[in-house]
């Protein structure tokens, strides 16, 4: 009980750094703004597009602006406490290196979340012209918010790695865009490589299922193991500098 307290008491202080900075606002902002342009182009004013292929193109452009927004909203997360010299008193205080990756990782996780809800009015435009299934759009939000979970381990990962907020999205954009691009080395390559690669792939192969509606667990199951492999990295990076 007293570990699940620690891990609320870290999420909330985290959360309210948030409000009072500026950052998080204009990130939420600019990923919403993003998003309904692109939901506008590619969707709305696309001609002769059935109402299923135009929540499809949402959930695949909403995507992209979600990706960008999880590494700006991550690199604060430890960098910052290392610049300020807060970490070393964080360190001292008495919660685990657990604690303090899984308190960070779920404010962020929250503010991505509310941002991705807030795209909801989007989904909410196709009914006016059109008929869309409901299920479709919970499974595509779901994998949205794991496409999210998933960037944003890995932004935590790279903030516990770099001293600056700057080389924290750096680090981010090595480790993202390559998993993002898998599925095109999956295009030229031959089996079953192909297979692997595409299986390993960030957003292609992973994510389509969720923008078709459809909800297969072993993309379910491979957005988790992502999020726990970065998070369990990030702690043990946290664990090595606390003993150097």
């Amino acid at each position: 009980m007293a570990s699940l307290g620690n891990v609320a008491l870290i999420a909330g202080r985290e959360l309210k750094s948030y409000r009072r900075s500026p950052l998080g606002a204009i990130v939420v902002s600019g990923m919403l703004l993003m998003s309904g342009i692109l939901f506008y182009i590619f969707g709305l004013s696309a001609d002769r597009l059935l109402s299923a292929e135009v929540l499809r193109q949402f959930f695949y452009n909403a995507s992209g602006p979600l990706m960008i927004a999880c590494p700006l909203l991550s690199m604060r997360l430890v960098a910052e406490e290392r610049q300020t010299g807060t970490l070393t008193l964080l360190n001292t205080s008495p919660v685990t290196d657990g604690q303090i990756v899984l308190g960070k990782f779920l404010s962020a996780l929250c503010v991505i979340s509310l941002a991705t809800v807030l795209t909801a009015y989007m989904p909410a435009l196709i009914f006016v012209n059109g008929k869309v299934s409901v299920g479709h759009i919970l499974v595509g939000y779901l994998g949205l918010l794991l496409l999210g979970s998933a960037a944003m381990s890995i932004g935590l990962f790279a903030s516990t790695l770099a001293r600056s907020q700057v080389v924290a999205v750096v680090i981010t954009a090595l480790i993202l865009g390559p998993m993002v691009t898998l599925w095109l080395l999956a295009k030229v390559t031959e089996p079953p490589l192909n297979s692997f690669l595409g299986a390993l792939s960030l957003h292609h192969d992973n994510f389509k299922p969720f923008m078709d509606g459809v909800l297969k667990l072993d993309a379910v199951a491979y957005y988790l193991a992502v999020t726990t492999f970065f998070l369990l990295a990030a702690t043990k990076v946290l664990e090595a500098r606390r003993w150097r």
